[in-house]
């Protein structure tokens, strides 16, 4: 019969448990990392649906004319092209996406504006030599 105290008892987990010991208390967060990664386990997929997105992009471009156009484009391919929108629509639209945007689009709106205010009146001007002269051909 073998008795507990004798040397017929594996060795191996002694061994290994003494010179961890000073490791351990050396670093101890290494060792209680090491201790919980096979604890962890795999998690399964979800057997839910991914939400599918759809790619759509609209560009919206415009000339200081203020004619407008735009194209719209479904995964790359374009679907609309050249599509007339009156400046106020975008104006509008622009309103309704964000803040920023309707800065920016409105201080290019200005500027067309401002440039047609200005032919207008260069117009105006000219018409109104255009009718004198015509006036005094008149009269003669």
């Amino acid at each position: 019969m073998v008795s507990p105290t004798t040397d017929d008892t594996p060795a191996a987990p002694e061994a290994p448990a003494t010179p961890a010991a000073p490791a351990a208390e050396s670093t101890p967060a290494p060792v209680e990392a090491a201790e919980e990664q096979p604890r962890k386990r795999g998690r399964k997929p979800s057997t839910a649906r991914k939400t599918r997105t759809v790619e759509l992009t609209l560009t919206v471009t415009g000339t200081m004319d203020g004619e407008w156009q735009a194209e719209l484009s479904h995964s790359g391919s374009r679907v609309l092209q050249g599509l007339q929108i009156p400046a106020a629509a975008v104006s509008r639209a622009a309103a309704e996406l964000h803040e920023d945007i309707s800065k920016a689009i409105d201080s290019v709106l200005d500027a067309a504006r401002e440039q047609h205010q200005a032919r207008l009146a260069e117009l105006e001007a000219e018409l109104s030599k255009v009718k004198q002269a015509l006036a005094d051909l008149q009269e003669s």
